[in-house]
C-alpha cells in the first residue's frame, strides 16, 4: 500500500470522525434502560436560522423522564435525544445568524435536536449569551427552571411587591429559581424542602421561612406563621399530593400555581368559593414569542445583577443517564439543579 493511500485512508478516517458524535437515544417507550448511549450519531448541521452548539453541560428535568416513559401528553418522535437545556459554545451558525459566533458561549432552553449528545441545534432567538461569572454547568441549570419559575410567578400569579409566597418543593431546579425571583420582586418568601440539606439550601437561596414538608403538621405551622392570614400565591410542584392542603393555606384572592404533577387528587371545589381563589396550570410550551423575550430579558438582568445564581445539584455523566433519570423521580430529596456533564 502506498504512502498517499494511507494518507487518503488517514484523512478519510478523520473526517468521519470529525462527523459523528456521542449521544444518548430513545428507540422505544419505556423505563430508564431505554436510554441508550450511541457514538455514532450525525453531527446536526445548523439552518439558516439555527445554531449550532459544543454542549458542555445539559439540565436533566422531571419532564424527559414522562417523554420517555410515554406517558406525557406530547409523545415524541422516535429515536428521540431527549434534553432541552444545555450551555456550551457556539460551534457553527446559519448564514442569517449575526446575533452569535463561532466561540461565543451561550445557554438555551430549545435544544432542538436534544441536550444529551455533545453537539445540537437550537434556534437563534432561543439562544442566550452566558455571562463569563456563570460556568457552563450554572448554564445549563437556567433554561426550563428559570422560565417556568418567571413564567409562573409573572404571567400567571401575577405577583407584586409584600405579597407571601410558598414555594412548595423549593430545594429543586424550579424551587430554587421561584424563591430567588420572588425575593428579587421584592415578595415574603417561604419555601419548603424535605431534607435538612434542602431547607439550608432554600434559606441560603430567597426564603424568609423554610418549613420540612414530611414533618407531621407542617401545614399547621405555615398557618401559624402567617398568623393565620395564609399565603397569597403557591407555587406547587407536586400538585396531585399537595394541592387540596394548598387551598387551606391561601389567603382571600389567593392563587395556586400548579409546576408539577405525577397524578390525580380528589379536591372540594368549594374550598375556593370562600376565598375566591384560582387554581392556576403553567406550561412553558404555550409561551409566546413575546413572553419569552420579556423572560430572557429579567432573566439576564438578573443574572448581570447577580440575583440569579443557578444552583448545581448532582452531576451525571453521559453514561449514567438511566440513573440520572432514576433518581430525579425516586430521589430521597431535591437538592439544587441534576445536570448532564458532557
Amino acid at each position: 500500500m502506498s504512502l498517499s493511500h494511507v494518507l487518503q485512508i488517514v484523512m478519510a478516517s478523520g473526517r468521519s470522525a470529525a462527523s459523528v458524535m456521542r449521544a444518548v437515544r430513545v428507540a422505544e417507550f419505556g423505563g430508564p434502560a431505554v436510554l441508550k448511549l450511541h457514538s455514532d450519531i450525525p453531527i446536526p448541521s445548523p439552518s439558516e436560522n439555527q445554531v449550532l452548539i459544543r454542549v458542555h453541560a445539559c439540565g436533566v428535568n422531571p419532564v424527559e423522564t414522562y417523554m420517555r416513559s410515554g406517558s406525557y401528553a406530547r409523545k415524541p418522535s422516535l429515536p428521540w435525544t431527549p434534553g432541552s437545556d444545555v450551555a456550551g459554545i457556539v460551534e457553527q451558525v446559519g448564514q442569517y445568524v449575526n446575533k452569535f459566533k463561532k466561540g461565543d458561549r451561550v445557554f438555551t432552553c430549545g435544544a432542538i435536536t436534544g441536550g444529551y449528545a455533545e453537539y445540537t441545534v437550537a434556534s437563534d432567538d432561543n439562544v442566550y449569551p452566558l455571562p463569563d461569572n456563570l460556568s457552563y454547568k450554572e448554564g445549563s441549570a437556567i433554561g426550563i427552571p428559570y422560565f417556568t419559575a418567571y413564567r409562573a410567578l409573572i404571567h400567571k400569579a401575577h405577583v407584586k411587591a409584600a405579597e407571601t409566597i410558598l414555594v412548595h418543593g423549593a430545594s429543586g431546579g424550579v424551587g430554587i429559581a421561584a424563591c430567588q425571583i420572588a425575593r428579587a420582586y421584592g415578595l415574603k418568601v417561604l419555601g419548603t424542602a424535605g431534607t435538612q440539606e434542602g431547607l439550608c439550601l432554600v434559606q441560603k437561596n430567597g426564603a424568609h421561612k423554610t418549613f420540612n414538608h414530611r414533618e407531621p403538621g407542617y401545614v399547621d405551622k405555615i398557618k401559624d406563621y402567617t398568623a393565620g392570614q395564609g399565603v397569597n400565591v403557591i407555587i406547587e410542584m407536586l400538585s396531585n399530593v399537595n394541592l387540596s392542603n394548598d387551598l387551606q393555606l391561601l389567603s382571600n384572592g389567593g392563587r395556586v400555581i400548579i409546576v408539577g404533577c405525577r397524578g390525580s387528587i380528589e379536591i372540594n371545589p368549594r374550598d375556593t368559593m370562600a376565598k375566591e381563589s384560582s387554581i392556576i396550570g403553567v406550561a412553558l410550551a404555550t409561551a409566546t414569542k413575546e413572553d419569552r423575550l420579556e423572560s430572557a430579558a429579567a432573566l439576564l438582568g438578573g443574572m448581570e445583577v447577580g440575583w440569579l445564581k443557578p444552583v448545581v445539584g448532582p452531576e451525571y455523566p453521559l453514561e449514567k443517564v438511566a440513573q440520572a433519570h432514576e433518581d430525579i423521580v425516586k430521589g430521597s430529596g431535591a437538592a439544587g439543579k441534576m445536570i448532564l456533564t458532557i
